[in-house]
């Protein structure tokens, strides 16, 4: 299973660092990152991960929502 989620931090920047000092967290959460993009107009952020406990993404998604702003999660499999 994998999960996409999407990000519209008022700056990048500030959003990647806290981003990467967290890597621990999302690992505990089940979440290995697979791929990052970065809008080329705007702030937005895209992010793949492929997700080993679904209980613990969906936690950690509601975290995320509450400390970094709005974040549009879907949880995925392949078609």
């Amino acid at each position: 299973m994998n999960l996409l989620t999407h990000h519209t931090p008022a700056s990048y920047d500030a959003w990647k660092q806290d981003f990467d000092a967290h890597a621990e967290t999302r690992r505990n959460a089940g979440l290995t990152l697979l791929q990052l993009w970065r809008n080329v107009d705007g702030n937005g952020v895209t992010a793949l991960f492929e997700v080993n406990d679904r209980k613990k993404a969906q936690a950690w998604v509601d975290r995320e929502d509450q400390t970094n702003g709005p974040v549009t999660a879907r949880f995925m499999r392949t078609a």
